[in-house]
């Protein structure tokens, strides 16, 4: 077998092990806060925000460095680095006696882990050229994949185990996924090039000078940072529903799991309608239609009805990231694109960031409805930008980098 495909056939199972792991206890996250002694639903919701948020704090700061440590000294290093990272902190974060102590050591997984990102760049300097496309959504299949099986999974677990235990079960997931790529990653020697790679301030100046990078960036802020705002404490808006069940964590899981599905579902779809139809419209759409579907989680009666939004939710929200990736690359200039990307990826970072804290504020002041009407407005205003401001990119004119690619 060719290393290429080795090495992306390896990842991809690494990176389903571990996003299975890291969704069997993300959408809990907010009964762990409480089991630690969180009682007060202000105080519950405040800290279920901050947990979510230390992550990607730290990952703002950190992922850009370890990115420049992997030009250095090997984008394989940092994957083990980063997947080796990731299972460590699980096991600090199962540890945690108090919200202070998990809240310290999400910002350490922040800081230390970022496999996502080193898995895309090992992937993308092994894979030729012509096969770019097919091996990123390939890979990111392996993330949805995870998505839809982990919350399902981990609400069960979370019913008959308790919370604490599925941490040490992420981690081993880690320590497997890590053994792995040991063994059957082979890292493809770059020629030495000449260095003429644009500085990351330079990037970041390129891209809020050029109109339509600026407002895609924008975009992907708001729109990670607007389903991060309800998503960081949405078991507790399941739990009103059922406070009369034992199985709050399996129906929590389920809930979660069809939004999933449907986003793994729809993204291959919205990728081929872009080709014909064009981004602009799209994203208008996703993002109009994401907005509608949060909105209407405000008026939902009972179970059955919340699956029905859940399920379109997951659809409408599968044609916005990876769109708006896609966007950033074809505005990229050839020389640029990299760099480029990587700015995309901190916008969505900080995004995930964002959200969470603003979610947990808002609830915490104003009740969890609250949020459901102030991210419906931010994603229903941002389709109206895309479907004021952006200028549509033909598809057929950058064919070599049309692919739609999504790396949060």
């Amino acid at each position: 077998m060719e290393i290429w495909k080795k090495n992306l056939y390896t990842l991809w199972a690494a990176q389903f092990l571990t996003m299975i792991g890291m969704n069997l206890v993300i959408p809990f996250l907010p009964f762990y806060v409480r089991h630690l002694g969180v009682t007060d639903q202000q105080e519950l919701a405040m800290w279920s925000g901050l947990a979510f948020a230390g992550t990607f704090m730290s990952s703002f700061i950190a992922t850009p460095i370890w990115g420049s440590l992997g030009d250095r000294h090997g984008k394989k290093m940092m994957v083990v680095r980063a997947i080796f990272g990731l299972g460590l902190a699980q096991i600090f974060v199962g540890f945690s006696q108090d919200v202070y102590q998990l809240f310290f050591f999400r910002i350490v997984q922040g800081a230390i882990s970022g496999f996502i990102p080193a898995a895309i760049a090992l992937v993308s300097s092994s894979t030729p050229k012509e096969k770019m496309g097919y091996s990123l959504g390939f890979l990111q299949s392996a993330t949805a994949g995870g998505a839809v099986f982990g919350p399902f999974v981990g609400g069960i677990l979370a019913d008959f185990i308790g919370y604490r235990d599925i941490f040490f079960i992420v981690a081993g997931l880690c320590f497997i996924s890590g053994l792995f790529i040991m063994k059957f990653v082979h890292e493809v020697e770059q020629p030495d090039t000449a260095k003429t790679s644009s500085t990351v301030f330079q990037n970041y100046k390129f891209v809020f000078g050029n109109t339509q990078l600026r407002l895609i960036a924008i975009t992907i802020v708001i729109g990670q940072a607007s389903a991060l705002m309800i998503e960081s404490i949405f078991a507790l808006f399941i739990e009103d529903f059922f406070q009369q069940t034992a199985y709050v964590s399996t129906l929590t899981g389920i809930v979660v799991a069809i939004s999933g599905l449907f986003m793994f579902i729809a993204a291959p779809w919205w990728g081929k309608r872009n080709d014909k139809v064009g981004y602009k419209k799209n994203l208008s759409i996703a993002l109009g239609g994401t907005g509608v579907f949060y909105a209407a989680h405000m008026l939902v009666p009972n179970l059955g009805v919340l699956m029905f939004l859940r399920a379109g939710l997951g659809f409408v929200r599968g044609g916005i990231l990876h769109s708006l990736f896609s966007l950033s690359n074809l505005h990229a200039p050839a020389d640029r694109k990299s760099g480029l990307m990587g700015i995309a990826s901190s916008m969505a970072v900080l995004g995930n960031m964002l959200g969470p804290l603003i979610g947990g504020y808002i609830a915490s002041q104003f009740g969890i409805t609250t949020v459901f009407a102030v991210n419906s407005i931010m994603l229903l205003i941002s389709g109206l930008m895309i479907h004021r401001f952006l200028t549509e990119v033909r598809v057929h004119e950058h064919v070599e980098t049309a692919e739609p690619i999504d790396i949060s």
